[in-house]
């Protein structure tokens, strides 16, 4: 059965396109013909009521010579008894006896065999009785239906040529349509398969219209447009990850070299080996940041759920991150209890924190507080806030402002940190510039518990 439908698209649509056109030639000629039919049948039958009528108003007039002047007519008596017959009957009748009497509750149409002369072959004759009016009488008139059958036979042979003439020019029509329709498809798979990678900055060719095909062929050119923002993306991260990562191993490097330089100066060797354990352990949180981001990209950024208290939490943090940033931070809101990873949230007032400290901010408030939309982490600061071209990606990686506006010697990986957590918990964050403290603010809002 797999080898009698066709592999290619074209092909199957072609075929279902011919199968279905012709079963609907083939229904719609088959009702033209028996409609064809019925309207000879119908020409007959006023033709016969035609002529009864006419034969009926001269009997009327005791005129009987129109019966015998019509071709195929015969006047019957009550009793069946022929009164007056055309002269090409010769003799012959055109209804029985019993036929006669059922005649007398109105007109009966009927269809017999008549040889009107001897030796011929018998031929088919569509009859009309009806009564004459006069004593029971009965008139009967017929019509040769040769004539009508022939033209039948003829149509039929007409629709019976024509029938597969016109179903190979539906399927050549419908073949040539596909194809037209479908050639847009292989221009966009020609030229798909010619971009390679998304470095190529070739894209898919507009298809003109507003129809399926070209509304995909804009998808499909969008969606080869966002990879390849992506992949610029992930190529800048792996340059920025790369720059990061050459920084502290060439110091560390060096530190060691200097140390083996002076393996005889032990003050030498603990300075460069503590240097070099600095830089050991930047790499180490380097690491870690990067990991999280890859984590919290590919969906898989765990977060252990249970109840916590914000206001508590945030209390704790500001009593650990004071001292070690030199911001002091201050707390306000009531108690608010959350489903969220207390180590998380812990880790986003910590990046936060460094945040504050790197852009020189000296005071940091943290505001608690729940809303019907969830719950609400405000943390601002009195530093310089967000330079301005800065405010709409400081959440992307590796960014960091104007060195001449922060002391941080970071990776530019805290804020998107920041966001990767609040986004594990099904929140979201966001920045502005302004009050309470005029300088940088990060909203953080978490779904209640």
């Amino acid at each position: 059965m797999a080898r009698l439908v066709p592999s290619s698209l074209r092909a199957r649509l072609a075929l279902v396109f011919g199968v279905g056109t012709s079963l609907v030639l083939l229904v719609a000629l088959s009702l033209l013909y028996v409609a064809l039919e019925r309207q000879l049948d119908a020409a007959v039958d006023a033709d016969l009521s035609g002529r009864a009528d006419d034969l009926i108003a001269g009997m009327r007039a005791q005129d009987l010579d129109a019966v015998r002047a019509d071709p195929l007519a015969e006047l019957y008596a009550a009793d069946g008894t022929p009164l007056a017959s055309s002269a090409g009957l010769n003799g012959q009748v055109l209804l029985r006896p019993e036929q006669i009497s059922a005649v007398g509750g109105g007109a009966v149409r009927s269809v017999v065999l008549l040889a009107p002369r001897p030796g011929e072959t018998p031929e088919r004759v569509r009859l009309l009785a009806r009564p004459a009016g006069r004593d029971g009488e009965v008139l009967a008139v017929g019509q040769p239906l040769s004539t009508v059958e022939g033209a039948g036979d003829r149509q039929l042979v007409v629709l019976a040529v024509a029938t597969p003439l016109l179903v190979a020019a539906l399927c050549v029509l419908g073949g040539l349509l596909v194809r037209a329709a479908l050639r847009p498809v292989d221009e966009l798979t020609r030229e798909a398969a010619a971009i390679s990678t998304l470095d190529s900055d070739r894209r898919l060719p507009a298809v003109a219209g507003d129809d399926e095909i070209a509304r995909l062929a804009a998808t499909l050119d969008g969606m080869l447009s966002r990879l390849a923002v992506a992949f610029a993306r992930e190529r800048a991260f792996v340059d920025d990850a790369s720059h990061e990562l050459r920084t502290p191993i060439a110091i560390m490097r060096g530190e060691i070299d200097l140390a083996l330089q002076a393996v005889d100066d032990p003050e030498e060797v603990r300075r460069s080996l503590s240097a070099a354990q600095r830089q050991a352990a930047r790499l180490g949180r380097l690491a870690e940041d990067m990991l999280l981001l890859a984590r919290e990209r590919a969906g898989a950024l765990a977060v252990l759920r249970e109840p916590v208290d914000l206001t508590d939490l945030a209390h704790a943090e500001a009593r650990a991150l004071g001292p070690v940033t030199d911001v002091r931070i201050e707390v306000r809101g009531d108690p608010v209890i959350v489903d969220a990873d207390a180590g998380r949230i812990r880790q986003v007032l910590a990046n936060l924190a460094a945040n504050s400290a790197a852009a020189g901010a000296r005071t940091a408030r943290v505001t608690v507080g729940a809303d019907g939309a969830g719950v609400r982490i405000e943390w601002a600061d009195d530093g310089p806030g967000f330079p301005p071209d800065l405010l709409d990606r400081a959440f992307e990686r590796f960014v960091r402002g104007d060195p001449s506006r922060t002391s941080s010697t970071g990776a530019g990986l805290g804020l998107s940190i920041v966001r990767a957590v609040v986004t594990a918990h099904g929140g979201s964050a966001e920045l502005r510039n302004g009050p309470p403290l005029g300088g940088a603010v990060v909203t953080v809002r978490l779904p209640a518990a």
